[in-house]
């Protein structure tokens, strides 16, 4: 049975406490979405009141993840609800505590500058640069940037990682890459830094409204 406070659900078959990898990155997602869209407040209006918000709103999802109980986490209960209809995917609790800690530090740091000290500076820049890459690679690529300094404050091996990453198993087929797409990756991005030079002129033009005659265009 379930406690109030615990960090982790004890799963049969498993040796330690696991979260449910498809409810946290469905969580992160929603993070990002949020946190993004007030650094755009700030960077096309200079209104810093969505950020004040939404740093608020951060701290507290994640002290409520770390010292309460994950299941009370208002975006880990909306994740719940989005992805109910997935299978979950067990991963190991130890790993995300520490990594949602290093969460805390990082939004703890942006609230007292944003709110308590009310100033912005190049650390609050960085700090929010950080916070939206650990939440991009989690919600993108399932991917927990915290869990890989683990390691370096815990002996005891990391156990059930998304995608068994941390059981180092051999590569399927489908998971190789050739050289083929190696090649046809490079010209990609080759492509697109030629084609931003040789476009801008094009692509720079202000649009038009549809049902109104362009006013670059030429009438006989």
């Amino acid at each position: 049975m379930n406690k109030l406070i615990q960090f982790g659900e004890i799963v049969a078959g498993y040796n330690t406490p696991v979260l449910n990898e498809r409810e946290i990155r469905a969580a992160a997602g929603m993070l990002f979405l949020a946190t993004y869209t007030s650094l755009l407040f700030i960077l096309f209006d200079g209104n810093f009141i969505p950020v004040k918000y939404v740093v608020t709103f951060f701290l507290l999802d994640l002290l409520i993840r770390v010292f309460i109980n994950p299941r009370f986490s208002p975006t880990m209960i909306a994740g719940r609800l989005i992805v109910r209809k997935q299978a979950p995917e067990y991963v190991g609790a130890p790993q995300k505590k520490f990594a949602w800690i290093i969460g805390i530090v990082l939004s703890a740091t942006m609230f007292y500058l944003f709110i308590i000290d009310n100033s912005y500076s190049i650390i609050t820049g960085s700090v929010c640069m950080v916070c939206l890459l650990f939440l991009f690679f989690e919600a993108a690529f399932g991917i927990c940037l915290g869990c890989l300094f683990y390691p370096m404050f815990n002996r005891k091996k990391i156990q059930h990682c998304p995608g068994e990453v941390c059981d180092a198993p051999s590569k399927q087929a489908i998971q190789k890459v050739s050289i083929a797409q190696l090649a046809v990756l490079a010209l990609f991005i080759a492509l697109i830094f030629f084609a931003s030079g040789l476009l801008y002129e094009r692509y720079s033009q202000a649009p038009h409204d549809l049902f109104r005659p362009s006013p670059t265009a030429k009438f006989k």
